[in-house]
């Protein structure tokens, strides 16, 4: 009978341990991730610590054209810019740059690395913006960018235009993009009535959108979510409540297509309901910014990746109403990622 030779069992693989990868290698590996996933695998051990501060990592997240971009401001040669890659990124998104003569303001997503501007209200091109009697050029506080900011002091005819050459954008990413201004008295000639605004490609058909520049809604809103509607009752069995309309001119919504025929339930006091009613069907108004300043958007555009150099053009106009319109700052217009929101 043939004996069979059993063969020495080999011993087990030893475990791996992540510390002993090169650096090199898991430097490598987390460029492909983003900003924000590199920083929480920084957490792992510190190999992957000393490994997610290396320029290798940052150095893609930040944009393929970045030096050229520095070379367009004089912050950039400042010795306490940036020591870094990841300090340099870390510091365009939390201050954004001048560029430009300090007409347009850089800075990146946090979240992605995706590129960010603001054109300067110099950089837009505003009718009648060089007469005093309708545009006023003043210096500007801390809380802008930018050096100066247009004064509307009155007009009947409001148009600006703002326009950025689209490879200066992200490819393959969804833009959005804002008109930026002040309101300091809540601006008159803008209750209930709507501008035209659109955002494409020079030369190209845009769709037109309305939306609403009256600062002064955002106020009146909050104001309603915490004082109820004089005058408005509760819907009891099949009687009705007061007039909406009467609600509506007490607080001081004056505008009479606004005000009659609307039914507004005020079974929650009256006043989360009737900022609601307000809002339905009447555009976009403008939100409050954490500087004290507000945004209205004005559009979305996707830069396609491959697609030749063309002009994004952002325009905004109050043309056909004809009444008087002022009291607000613009201070530009913000192009960012709609997903930085």
């Amino acid at each position: 009978m043939q004996t069979v030779k059993r063969l020495p069992r080999s011993a087990p693989p030893s475990r791996l341990d992540m510390n002993d990868l090169p650096q090199d290698l898991i430097a490598n590996v987390l460029s492909f991730t983003g900003p924000r996933e590199s920083c929480r695998l920084a957490v792992v051990s510190s190999t992957f610590w000393s490994a997610s501060l290396s320029d290798t990592v940052w150095d893609r997240f930040l944009p393929p054209d970045i030096l050229s971009i520095l070379s367009r401001t004089t912050n950039a040669s400042d010795p306490d810019f940036a020591s870094n890659k990841k300090d340099l990124f870390l510091r365009l998104c939390e201050r954004p740059i001048l560029i430009d003569g300090g007409r347009k303001s850089f800075s990146l997503d946090k979240r992605t690395g995706k590129k960010c501007y603001m054109i300067s209200s110099r950089d837009l091109h505003i009718i009648w913006g060089d007469t005093p009697r309708y545009w006023k050029w003043v210096p500007e506080s801390d809380s802008s960018r930018f050096r100066e900011v247009a004064e509307l002091v009155g007009v009947c005819w409001l148009e600006l235009k703002g326009t950025i050459p689209t490879t200066m954008l992200s490819p393959s990413t969804l833009y959005t993009a804002y008109l930026v201004f002040r309101s300091p008295q809540g601006g008159y000639g803008f209750d209930y009535q709507p501008v035209e605004v659109s955002v494409g490609l020079s030369g190209s058909d845009k769709t037109v959108r309305s939306v609403y520049l009256d600062a002064g809604m955002v106020k009146r809103k909050r104001l309603q979510q915490v004082v109820p509607l004089v005058g408005a009752t509760r819907r009891l069995g099949g009687f009705r409540r007061f007039s909406p309309r009467r609600s509506r001119v007490i607080m001081g919504f004056h505008s009479p297509a606004q005000a009659a025929d609307e039914e507004i339930d005020h079974d929650d006091g009256g006043g989360v309901a009737a900022a609601a009613a307000v809002e339905r069907g009447s555009g976009v108004y403008p939100k409050e910014r954490g500087d004290g300043s507000y945004e209205v958007e004005l559009g979305d555009f996707f830069t396609k990746e491959g697609v030749g150099e063309g002009e994004l053009e952002m325009y905004l106009a109050e043309v056909k109403g004809g009444n008087w319109k002022g009291g607000i700052f613009v201070e530009g217009i913000e192009i960012i990622p709609k997903e930085a929101k």
